[in-house]
């Protein structure tokens, strides 16, 4: 079973899924897929070509968008933002354990929440952020 987080509107995180979840997804309506975990993580039959290409096969778009905690920079923060922003439909991003992807959430809503809100907005979904911002 999927351990899916909402986090804020359409956007939701969750650890590595598999080419297994695609269908799940797809029929729990949701339209992107975001994919945060960089290919080197992760054994041939997780990585991102393998999951993009069923994901489009069934319907859903793919992002891949690889981050480590080194390159959570300015540019790829609006990156995944605008990710999120351009779908009509529910996202799903994943990681390892979905932290990276709460991560670059939570530095995307500085300056549009307080850091109370965004952290207490990550904590309730499971991913204590306090060092973080």
């Amino acid at each position: 079973i999927m351990q899916i987080n909402n986090l804020s509107g359409l956007y939701n995180v969750s650890p590595q899924i598999s080419v297994t979840d695609l269908e799940f997804l797809s029929e729990n309506g949701f339209g992107k897929i975001i994919c945060n975990r960089p290919d080197f993580e992760v054994p041939p039959s997780f990585q991102s070509n393998v999951i993009k290409k069923v994901a489009t096969e069934i319907g859903l778009s793919f992002e891949y968008h690889p981050l480590t905690f080194e390159n959570m920079n300015a540019e790829n923060i609006e990156k995944q933002m605008a990710f999120i922003k351009e779908s009509e439909r529910p996202v799903l991003a994943y990681c390892t354990s979905g932290t990276r992807c709460a991560a670059i959430w939570a530095l995307g809503q500085i300056g549009k929440m307080s850091k109370d809100e965004i952290l207490k907005t990550t904590l309730e979904s499971g991913y204590n952020l306090e060092g973080l911002l």
